[in-house]
């Protein structure tokens, strides 16, 4: 997916623009290497349902990475000589914000929908 232009298809937001989302958002915060996020994802978003699986995490991490959003790089484990882990950081700033920016529509008319939904059929 491009950051350039984001087709909507008029529906709720996609999975996996909401998981690069929150991706850019903990790497700016500090959580750099894909178990991490994987986890920190799983345990916000486990109490509403929603499980993140590990290949999705890693095809979004790769497409952020395509786009030239962040960037990869590799650091020693924690006590290992040689085992070492990717990490994750932010490669352009602006077009991470220019990306969240995009996100935010989707989420903004995606939420109008859900309450609208709450509110025709559940009031």
């Amino acid at each position: 997916m491009s950051t350039k232009k984001r087709e909507s298809t008029g529906f709720l937001i996609k999975q996996r623009a909401f998981l690069k989302l929150y991706l850019i958002t903990n790497i700016e915060n500090g959580r750099w290497y894909g178990m991490k996020l994987l986890d920190e994802l799983r345990k916000e978003f486990k109490p509403m349902g929603f499980e993140p699986q590990h290949p999705e995490i890693y095809r979004a991490l790769h497409e952020l990475l395509e786009d030239g959003i962040l960037k990869r790089g590799k650091i020693k484990k924690d006590g290992s000589k040689y085992q070492e882990i990717a990490v994750y950081y932010i490669r352009d700033a602006e077009k991470a914000s220019a990306y969240k920016k995009l996100i935010k529509y989707d989420i903004d008319r995606s939420y109008r929908m859900i309450r609208k939904a709450l509110e025709d059929n559940f009031s």
